[in-house]
């Protein structure tokens, strides 16, 4: 599998997962202080090939994702479960940890910015109405969510942004709520 996007990564070992599971160029940010040569070269690989920003599924990784995202907008991004990229010995989340096949599914689910005009497509009311914002089981249900639209794990507030965002329809959001409340009852 050869991938034509340049590959925003956090560091080496996520360069090395990257290369074993596929074909792809990689952009290291070295860590969540992304310096303004680093954000020069996202810019124009974004420019020249396009870029997928593909950081762990932690508070860093989406740190490093929300400054790119503001830096650079219309970036691609790829959402890794962290059930997925948990270390064998539980020490560790990150990308370096997930499977090939995870990480080349994570990458072909890849999320395009979008850049249009913004409109707004689900409410806040809505999470609440779902049972996404406050309640016992607001979190657990978030990150099924996020796993349903593969958009990632995502706090009540970012949860409402990413949607619109990566303009989740109605109909997808509510699809993806039945799949969740369907999970529960099972």
């Amino acid at each position: 599998m050869k991938i034509k996007e340049v590959i925003v990564v956090e560091g080496k070992s996520d360069t090395i997962a990257i290369k074993r599971a596929l074909d792809a160029d990689t952009i290291e940010t070295n860590g969540s202080e992304i310096s303004a040569s680093t954000l020069e070269q996202i810019r124009l690989a974004q420019e020249r090939r396009g870029v997928i920003v593909f950081t762990d599924p932690d508070y860093p990784g989406e740190r490093i994702r929300r400054i790119i995202r503001d830096e650079i907008p219309g970036c691609k991004h790829a959402f890794l479960p962290k059930k997925e990229a948990i270390a064998v010995n539980n020490k560790g989340v990150g990308i370096e940890h997930a499977s090939d096949e995870s990480i080349q599914a994570a990458l072909e689910n890849a999320k395009e910015d979008y850049l249009g005009e913004e409109v707004e497509l689900i409410h806040r009311q809505d999470l609440v109405d779902a049972g996404l914002i406050g309640g016992m089981q607001a979190r657990s249900r978030r990150e099924k969510l996020g796993l349903h639209l593969k958009i990632g794990y995502s706090n009540g507030k970012q949860l409402h942004k990413k949607l619109k965002m990566f303009q989740i329809s109605r109909e997808e959001f509510i699809d993806a709520v039945h799949q969740v409340l369907k999970e529960e009852k099972e």
